[in-house]
């Protein structure tokens, strides 16, 4: 761990509030004009052949996917997707703002290993998530920095995530003492939830006020004592700030509803709500939704899939046409993947089983790197070999592409490679792809 770690490891253990940095406030807002940071973790092993890597049917092999008997691959711009699902509508729509990479190598079958692989750009724990690195680089003391709604968010001990299960905990937190929102119940039963009793948080707010005015009072302290006094004092302002922008979270009548996709209910927009709200309050730069609607089909894949598929392209719709509602949908970065592909191939169960190819899609606006695929693979879904420097299959002088390939590069667009921390978690031996000319 480094001294810069260590001392954040220090000011957590010293039981600082867990929203957010030591000294931060809403008022660092202003100073930052950068990029957010948004990542899709599509749960599971999302089926990139009935995606964004199509694929038709090859005499002589298995079959590798059924919408192929009757439907082309169909193409929008420089990229070639499945017609399954909704896909049509969203690449049409889309087209100039992404980047595709296909042949990504996750080099395994797990899940555990293959999220955290793609989500970090090593197979073994303990690196930091692209999204903490960025939280991290630009805005530490803020607030909270590094959303995470689940998936992968692990930080190296870099900085401290704010991990949100449903928007209506974080307003809970937020505002204690005011009734909570729960929609399996009714108004009137709400009322009586609280996490605080209006009695109990007059006599916390009044030994606040006493200890703020006791430290504020106490001349010649040691540099120590200090620091401890000034971290006491900003944990106030940082919750001035947190209430800013509890004031802006939705609240019953407005927040997202949750979408029925299959048997089961997804709550991706909502998050992206949240995180969006956050990124326009100055609160935040970097987050991580999840879609836990499980793309593992096993069994009755295209059943499974095209309702998942459908839910997670209106999804991002949803993101692009809010962040652009909000005023910063040209500062916005999206990263989309998922654990890794599925087989080339249906079992017994009319399922497709773990495949260690994958792909990402990394989309922006008003960029030069959009509307182009980087990365091949073969009718039966095995990856090419792709040449660094020319970007094009190389047989002889390629590599195939790994997770860390897709990070490195990232970190160096987002500004981040010369990082401390990103100088800590290297990718030593890894070769430059510049998927971002």
């Amino acid at each position: 761990m480094n001294r810069r770690s260590f001392i954040k490891y220090l000011a957590s253990a010293a039981g600082y509030p867990a929203l957010g940095g030591v000294g931060g406030s809403l008022l660092a807002q202003s100073t930052y004009t950068g990029k957010f940071l948004l990542t899709v973790q599509l749960e599971g092993g999302m089926d990139v052949t009935s995606f964004c890597d199509p694929k038709m049917n090859t005499r002589g092999e298995p079959e590798i996917n059924r919408w192929a008997r009757t439907l082309e691959t169909q193409q929008a711009g420089n990229i070639l997707y499945a017609r399954f699902a909704d896909n049509a509508r969203f690449f049409e729509k889309y087209y100039q703002d992404m980047l595709v990479i296909n042949g990504v190598d996750a080099q395994t079958n797990s899940h555990t290993v293959g999220v955290i692989h793609n989500w970090s750009g090593r197979n073994a724990v303990g690196y930091p998530s692209i999204t903490a690195l960025m939280a991290e680089y630009y805005v530490p003391d803020l607030p909270l920095a590094y959303l995470n709604f689940g998936g992968f968010g692990d930080t190296g001990g870099i900085i401290r995530s704010t991990v949100i299960d449903d928007v209506f905990q974080l307003r809970d937190v937020v505002f204690p003492n005011i009734p909570t929102i729960d929609e399996e119940l009714d108004d009137a039963e709400s009322q009586n939830v609280r996490y605080r009793r209006d009695s109990d948080w007059q006599r916390i707010q009044s030994l606040q006020l006493q200890n703020m005015q006791r430290l504020s009072s106490q001349p010649n302290l040691l540099a120590g004592d200090q620091f401890h006094r000034q971290s006491y004092l900003d944990a106030f302002s940082r919750a001035e700030g947190i209430k800013e922008f509890g004031n802006l979270l939705p609240t019953a009548d407005s927040v997202q509803p949750l979408r029925a996709v299959g048997d089961d209910e997804s709550g991706l927009h909502r998050q992206i709500q949240a995180a969006l709200l956050a990124f326009s309050a100055g609160v935040s730069i970097a987050a991580d939704i999840v879609d836990d609607g499980d793309f593992d089909t096993h069994d009755n894949h295209d059943a499974r899939h095209t309702p998942l598929l459908a839910n997670a392209t209106d999804a991002i719709d949803y993101i692009w046409t809010y962040a652009e509602e909000l005023g910063f949908a040209d500062r916005l970065v999206v990263l989309i993947g998922s654990d890794f592909g599925r087989t080339p191939h249906y079992n017994s169960g009319d399922g497709k089983d773990h495949w260690p190819i994958g792909s990402y899609i990394v989309m922006e606006r008003n960029v030069g790197f959009t509307n182009q695929v980087i990365g091949e693979t073969d009718a039966v879904h095995n990856a090419y070999s792709i040449n660094p420097s020319s970007l094009q299959r190389d047989n002889v002088g390629g590599v195939i592409i790994k997770p860390a390939h897709v990070h490195k590069a990232l970190r160096r667009y987002l500004g981040l490679e010369t990082g401390e921390s990103s100088q800590f978690y290297q990718f030593n031996s890894v070769e430059d792809f510049n998927f971002f000319a």
